[in-house]
């Protein structure tokens, strides 16, 4: 096991506490109303008695949408950071997360549910790919539990980004604020499915990164041998799931 298991690690979990800060944020600064609010009015007048906390009274505007988390300042900022890191996971996937974090839904509509509809479709596209490719892959139990791990983290998230679409394009409070959970359970489930990355990188060692800048076809030396060794880690090929 090396140093390199704390990528994936720290990514899902730095992406995951940023993404909950954001959200604690926006429902302090009354931005957003509580996830636990299923209760939603036509319209809120002020009310001068409110002294801070979240909101009493809330419209559809307030929906606790990740993207609606993250629309005002100063939790639009950490917003926009976590989306800009995040993009490390990924090309595709990364060009959304890049526009979903720097225009936000409530200033550029389009552009950011543009963003959204690339970046949640292309990671659902690449964890279901991974998913595959640890199950054909496995050549031990433990790979083998991985594998069945990522099939159900997998299948959780097609389900709720499915219901997630279905509820958002309705205009019901209660299925608005069903989309809004749904939405955040699918981007945890993902950020954990990214965490589990660390058992590939675990693997990762200084050979494995010399063989990978080796030309292809060219064997390497074991450490302590003068012969030509044909272990995992001495293969460019073992390095294309990294």
């Amino acid at each position: 096991m090396t140093a390199w298991i704390l990528l994936p690690v720290s990514l899902s979990a730095f992406s995951i506490t940023g993404l909950w800060t954001v959200y604690a944020m926006a429902v302090m600064n009354r931005h957003v109303c509580p996830v636990e609010n299923w209760s939603y009015n036509e319209s809120c007048s002020p009310d001068p008695t409110e002294q801070g906390g979240p909101k009493s009274c809330c419209t559809l505007d307030d929906v606790p949408l990740i993207s609606k988390c993250g629309t005002y300042p100063p939790e639009s900022c950490l917003f926009s950071l976590i989306g800009n890191v995040g993009a490390f996971m990924g090309c595709t996937n990364a060009a959304g997360l890049v526009v979903v974090g720097n225009f936000q839904v409530d200033h550029a509509k389009s552009l950011h549910y543009i963003g959204a509809g690339v970046a949640f479709p292309a990671g659902l596209l690449f964890v279901c790919l991974h998913c595959v490719l640890s199950y054909h892959g496995a050549t031990a139990p433990q790979d083998l539990a991985m594998a069945y791990l990522r099939i159900v983290l997998a299948a959780i998230a097609f389900v709720v980004l499915v219901l997630s679409g279905v509820f958002f394009i309705h205009e019901s409070s209660q299925l608005q604020h069903g989309a809004a959970l749904c939405e955040w359970v699918f981007v945890i489930d993902i950020l954990i499915f990214y965490g589990t990355f660390c058992y590939e990188f675990g693997a990762v060692s200084s050979e494995t990164l010399v063989a990978a800048l080796q030309p292809a076809g060219r064997a390497c030396k074991s450490s302590g041998s003068s012969s030509t060794s044909t272990h995992l880690n001495c293969a460019p090929e073992s390095i294309a799931m990294i």
